[in-house]
């Protein structure tokens, strides 16, 4: 039986934009506009240039990440297939389930990269070694 790649699970959610002379405004509404209840809300700020973070896959916990300003690459990997996304809109963000491995970088000066979390932090829930990713990820996707 088929079965279908995490990755393809990732997708670039719009968010609701206002528009105004004076500023335009988007607004955030849990499980209206992302897939989850959020529990934990960060962001990424001052990388410097030539930096990446992340590189890393979770467990559980499944993200929405948003270039709040300036503009940023997500590579996200499945174990199986590889898909870069840049993200450059406040408007828009990256929805990430869980066991997708992602790594940020090309972040531009000023950028912030603001994450919505479904969990709050808990090093538990954190795959640091891509081996060990690749092999939890395998598992995974026999067990869907």
């Amino acid at each position: 039986m088929f079965k279908e790649p995490r990755i393809s699970e990732c997708r670039i959610i719009y968010l609701p934009k206002i528009e105004d002379n004076r500023g335009n405004l988007t607004f955030i509404e849990q499980t209206e506009h992302v897939p989850f209840e959020i529990k934990r809300v960060y962001y990424l700020y001052d990388v410097p240039g030539g930096e990446s973070r992340g590189g890393h896959a979770h467990k559980g916990l499944e993200q929405f990440i948003i270039a709040a300003n300036g503009s940023f690459d997500v590579i996200l990997d499945d174990g199986q297939n590889k898909e870069r996304f840049h993200l450059n809109r406040s408007y828009y963000g990256l929805y990430i389930p869980k066991m997708v491995w992602r790594e940020l970088d090309n972040f531009s000066s000023g950028s912030v990269c603001l994450v919505l979390a479904s969990e709050s932090f808990n090093e538990d829930d954190y795959i640091r070694s891509y081996s060990n990713f690749k092999e939890a990820a395998l598992e995974d996707l026999e067990a869907k």
